[in-house]
């Protein structure tokens, strides 16, 4: 397979396994048994695995990267992420993480003083208008704890990409991070203790969704990462909540309606002026 054929290849693949953790966590606590505390464990303790075994049989690779700021935000993503889709539908959920996660990385490289173009500005005014319009108490509002769960889960994301911007080998990274994770999410499984509930269909979700989506998901994308441009990388990311819009459709029988079709096109269409734009000098 010719070079570029292949990069096309591997980055859907990518983008399809970062849409599927969105499908799979609403297939599990939609349809299956499993409770949201015991799905994040088992999604965290099955990536960690998966990582590690990539990075040993990549070969020795140092002492185990990460830090535990990282693996504090990585947690509070998985966390709110799992808790928020027990009623959000799989499009909405997918719409209100990616715009959070962009919002917040924009606005921390403006708070750190990177200045924006006016279409840039525009852009990213669309995108906020978007979110709020998705929110706005209506007949198709998501229900609000739901909403700010996974909106807290976007801003962690955003956090923890931020974090990982400063590391040397992501993937390595990556792994020290998921390993980190597992102390508190044993003390979420402990005090959802009365809570908990397994069955085959939902550990079976649970562990695609920690060691395909998001272990060799990773993996995947930080091997590609480095033959794409900043802007082309941050720009194929706007297809994941397409493919988690059309994951629900064709798996939950989900419907995208008018107000979520139009909030998603302004989301997504502000992300990607933004994205487009070039940064004006400080």
């Amino acid at each position: 397979m010719p070079h570029h054929r292949r990069l096309i290849f591997l980055v859907a693949l990518a983008m399809t396994a970062f849409a599927a953790n969105s499908l799979l966590c609403r297939l599990a606590l939609k349809t299956s048994g499993i409770d949201a505390g015991s799905f994040t464990g088992l999604r965290l303790a099955s990536g960690a695995l998966v990582l590690w075994l990539i990075v040993r049989w990549r070969g020795p690779a140092g002492p185990a990267g990460g830090s535990w700021a990282a693996a504090t935000a990585l947690f509070i993503y998985a966390a709110g992420f799992s808790y928020a889709y027990i009623q959000l539908p799989t499009a909405t959920g997918a719409l209100l993480l990616f715009g959070a996660v962009q919002v917040t990385m924009i606005g921390v490289g403006l708070w750190r003083g990177e200045r924006l173009q006016g279409w840039q500005m525009a852009g990213l005014g669309l995108a906020v208008s978007g979110l709020l319009a998705l929110l706005t108490p209506g007949l198709s509002a998501p229900p609000p704890d739901s909403a700010a769960l996974m909106l807290s889960a976007g801003v962690a994301w955003g956090i923890y990409s931020l974090l990982g911007k400063r590391l040397g080998n992501p993937t390595l990274a990556t792994a020290g991070n998921f390993l980190r994770t597992l102390p508190f999410a044993a003390l979420l499984s402990l005090a959802t203790l009365p809570l908990a509930r397994l069955d085959s269909a939902g550990v079976i979700y649970a562990l695609a969704s920690g060691g395909l989506a998001s272990g060799l998901g990773y993996a995947l994308w930080y091997a590609v990462l480095p033959s794409l441009a900043a802007t082309h990388a941050a720009t194929v990311q706007l297809s994941v909540p397409v493919l988690a819009a059309l994951g629900g459709i064709l798996f939950l029988g989900e419907t995208v309606s008018w107000s979520l079709a139009l909030s998603s096109a302004a989301i997504l269409g502000g992300i990607a002026l933004v994205i487009g734009g070039k940064e004006r000098p400080r």
